[in-house]
């Protein structure tokens, strides 16, 4: 019994773990696309869109310059 028991809670947290995330893009008044790993961050006192792309890497982007964000 123990044995079937582990993979199927194992199983069970990487999807819980998987649904958390969902990937968005961002879409800037000048054309230019980006797809995050998550919805962005917004930073009121700064005023920028905080987010990691696919690849890792940490893009910060002023909002007056975003057009869109949805999901995927």
């Amino acid at each position: 019994m123990k044995n079937g028991l582990l993979p199927t809670l194992l199983i069970g947290a990487f999807a819980t773990l998987a649904g958390c995330s969902t990937p968005t893009q961002i879409t800037l008044n000048d054309g230019r696309e980006f797809q995050a790993v998550d919805a962005p961050h917004y930073d009121r006192a700064a005023g920028f869109y905080e987010f990691k792309q696919l690849d890792g890497k940490v893009i910060k982007v002023n909002k007056d310059q975003v057009r869109t964000i949805t999901d995927l």
